[in-house]
């Protein structure tokens, strides 16, 4: 059974830190707490998360949101995670880092779900039983165990030797159009905006203003995704999708196929690493036993 790092009680069920926020995240950790581990996302403002009505995210700003009928908790600070690791299996998020939360409880896992697919991302081998990276910038042996593929043609592919594929620029095509949905922030300031997520926008709308000047829409349609109002965003990041498909077909709420593929490949990845509940020892290198 997993163990609190306070405690040498066995945990409910395993504790799983995803980092990340938006619908990636989400669709992982609704898979896993569906499997029976407790799940914490942790928020990283890089990227902004544009598709806040498959996520989870704007539970950190006061929203009650659910996503496929499921909801989650906030964690406020370090302490709060005690109770959270020591319960059923559930969903929490948090704006605390994992230097924060580390001293409250030793996580079997770690997910790093950014999707932030230029940076460098370091070691993440030593932070959790098991450390699993999604899209690229990730290579087995060096920042993580195992990782999962999450560009278009090999989404939701198991990475176990190897490399992730480099980004290469290209979107998942949705309604036959790709990166032409999106509109990226030109260079670095402040986010404004009073549109929100399905509302119905035409080319050439004005659908807020980045360090005062307007971003319009590329193109008509449902806005699947938006930065949220007031954010502070880097330079060449999303500000906001648009959905091209008719009002009837456009869908901006709950996980998509994609998320559910990368989620369900997330739960085969910790399967293979006898992380699953059920599923016995596992091969912790502190050898800690995982599992129930």
């Amino acid at each position: 059974m997993p163990l609190n790092r306070i405690g040498a009680g066995p945990r409910a069920a395993p504790l799983v830190l995803v980092l990340g926020t938006n619908e990636i995240a989400s669709s992982v950790a609704i898979r896993l707490n569906r499997i029976g581990h407790a799940v914490i996302l942790a928020h990283d403002p890089h990227p902004p998360v544009i598709r806040r009505g498959m996520a989870f995210h704007d539970i950190l700003f006061g929203e009650d949101v659910q996503v496929d009928g499921i909801g989650a908790e906030p964690v406020e600070q370090g302490r709060d995670l005690l109770t959270f690791a020591d319960g059923p299996a559930r969903i929490g998020i948090t704006r605390l880092g994992f230097v924060d939360l580390c001293p409250f409880a030793a996580f079997d896992v770690l997910i790093d779900a950014r999707m932030n697919k230029y940076a460098v991302i370091p070691d993440l081998r030593h932070l959790a039983a098991v450390t699993v990276g999604l899209g690229p910038g990730f290579e087995i042996g060096r920042n993580c165990d195992v990782a999962v593929e999450t560009r278009p043609g090999r989404n939701g592919e198991l990475v176990t030797e190897g490399a992730t594929a480099a980004a290469d620029g290209r979107s998942n095509p949705l309604g036959g159009l790709g990166r032409e949905r999106f509109v990226y922030s030109a260079g670095p300031g402040r986010w404004r905006t009073s549109f929100e997520i399905g509302m119905r926008v035409y080319r050439g709308m004005v659908v807020g203003h980045l360090a005062g000047l307007p971003v319009a829409a590329p193109l008509d349609g449902v806005l699947r995704g938006l930065v949220r109002d007031d954010t502070e965003v880097a330079g060449h990041v999303k500000l906001l999708e648009i959905d091209p498909r008719s009002r009837w077909q456009a869908a901006w709420r709950g996980t998509d196929e994609r998320g559910r593929t990368i989620a369900d490949a997330t739960a085969a990845a910790l399967m293979r690493h006898r992380l699953a509940i059920g599923a016995g020892p596992s091969g912790r290198r502190d050898g800690r036993t995982l599992g129930g």
